[in-house]
């Protein structure tokens, strides 16, 4: 097998290996039927057999209530983006949205189009470096929603605002799912795009509070509507079966090294070392997000000028350390490290990333 390098892409990420090698074994013949899994109708029992464990993996991993639907649908989160206000939104109720960065702002102004958006907290006073405090959303409005982790700018909600009584609570989850156990029963809507951190691009995985799927309005066309998908158990239309399938092998994985519970600590105990390696370089490694606002999934960093930062990134690339640029509306440096991405891969990060100090200081 060619060499694999350490993939520290944002989204395309990287998948864990078992998962690829089962994927292999079984591409030209599924369980014996002599076909793809992207060649089998999405009608048939055995393609039937594999959804239905993925949505099971899903509700046992996260431990969710019976009361809640779990849905994959296509058009990734950014189609959640206005699905949601479209979904939820009531008479004469504004939405309450949280400002932490480019995807909650993106969120933000889809949301407009439905209804009034009042942002009730952000962080962009300080280049969206910290997850705000005291978050505080009204009593009469259609919902409040949150965006989980940014990628953008490595931070992350550790813990969760409160809701009054039954204004459900809505949560991007795009490049955090998984990555730490949950209370479910928090959350109206949770809604994630598969690529970071549960699967391939192309499907995505909406868990939605059942009661609410009654709020929208009749007149709105089928395929915008999440009862329609709820109803026909996300088989209203042709799946994303190749992508569901990849999710299901993922999350067989994820299930048999122990869970959330497992990642979880692995998670954290992969950001320390990258952490504490950013906090003793002295200064000539500088991290984005605030310590207590800290991304588990995306360490973002800067070096001491934009010339070292792009010489980091390629010889980076000459170790086999890949994906490892900052997005391009803050520049700098940032590792991706989801759920998939080995304590090994992070080892061998950091023992780079102090070597080339050591060169360049």
């Amino acid at each position: 097998m060619t060499k694999r390098v350490c993939n520290f892409y944002a989204g395309p990420a990287t998948l864990p290996l078992p998962a690829l090698k089962k994927a292999k074994e079984e591409l030209l013949d599924f369980n014996g039927t002599g076909m793809s899994i992207m060649e089998i109708s999405h009608r048939s029992k055995e393609y039937d057999a594999i959804h239905q464990e993925s949505k099971d993996l899903v509700r046992k991993l996260m431990n969710i209530p019976d009361e809640y639907k779990i849905l994959w649908l296509q058009g990734g989160a950014s189609t959640q983006f206005w699905m949601v206000p479209l979904n939820l939104r009531q008479d004469d109720k504004p939405f309450e949205y949280v400002n932490t960065g480019v995807w909650s702002k993106k969120a933000i102004k889809e949301a407009g189009f439905y209804g009034k958006v009042n942002v009730v907290a952000s962080s962009e006073d300080d280049n969206f470096s910290y997850i705000p405090k005291k978050i505080e959303f009204s009593k009469n409005i259609s919902f409040a929603h949150i965006t989980g982790n940014n990628t953008i700018y490595g931070t992350e909600y550790h813990d969760w605002p409160n809701t009054y009584g039954d204004v459900p609570l809505v949560c991007d989850m795009s490049s955090n799912i998984m990555d730490k156990k949950i209370d479910v029963k928090r959350f109206g809507v949770i809604y994630a795009g598969a690529q970071k951190n549960i699967g391939p691009a192309g499907v995505t995985l909406l868990i939605v509070r059942e009661d609410l799927l009654n709020r929208v309005n009749e007149e709105i066309p089928a395929m915008q509507k999440w009862i329609t998908h709820a109803k026909k158990d996300s088989l209203f239309n042709t799946a994303p079966t190749w992508a569901i399938y990849m999710c299901k092998l993922s999350l067989d994985y994820l299930k048999s090294i122990g869970g959330i519970s497992a990642i979880e600590k692995i998670n954290k105990d992969k950001a320390k070392l990258l952490y504490d390696m950013i906090d003793n370089s002295n200064g000539f490694y500088k991290g984005h997000a605030k310590p207590d606002s800290r991304s588990l999934m995306n360490v973002t960093f800067n070096l001491p000028n934009e010339e070292l930062e792009q010489k980091c990134v390629k010889e980076a690339l000459d170790e086999g350390l890949v994906g490892l640029k900052g997005h391009r509306s803050v520049g700098g440096m940032r590792a991706s490290i989801y759920n998939a991405m080995s304590i090994d891969g992070v080892k061998k990060l950091v023992d780079f990333l102090k070597q080339f100090q050591e060169k360049n200081q």
